[in-house]
């Protein structure tokens, strides 16, 4: 929610799914200029479905968020133009990534 607030304040809409089925079940209505999208989800990994999305929709920006560090293995496959950030995160850091 505080993602939500900050980027609300600065003019962005902002759509919240709180698993990966309700995530794209939004993108199936709408498409985003931008995804933050969490790595540990109730129903699956983030980075499971990242690179799927960057072919979909090749000029969304994604930034996946992780408490895990991520390997470089898993940041190569993810692919270079999927933005990782591992937490804690700042609200600051979020908003230079979009």
């Amino acid at each position: 929610m505080m993602i939500k607030q900050f980027l609300t304040k600065r003019n962005y809409e902002v759509r919240i799914a709180h698993t990966l089925n309700d995530g794209l079940n939004h993108l199936n209505a709408i498409t985003p200029d931008a995804l933050i999208l969490d790595n540990n989800l109730p129903d699956g990994m983030g980075w499971d479905v990242a690179k799927s999305l960057r072919e979909k929709y090749p000029e969304m920006k994604i930034t996946l968020i992780s408490a895990y560090e991520l390997s470089n293995d898993t940041k190569t496959r993810l692919d270079h133009s999927i933005q990782v950030l591992e937490k804690p995160i700042s609200l600051v850091e979020i908003a230079q990534h979009l």
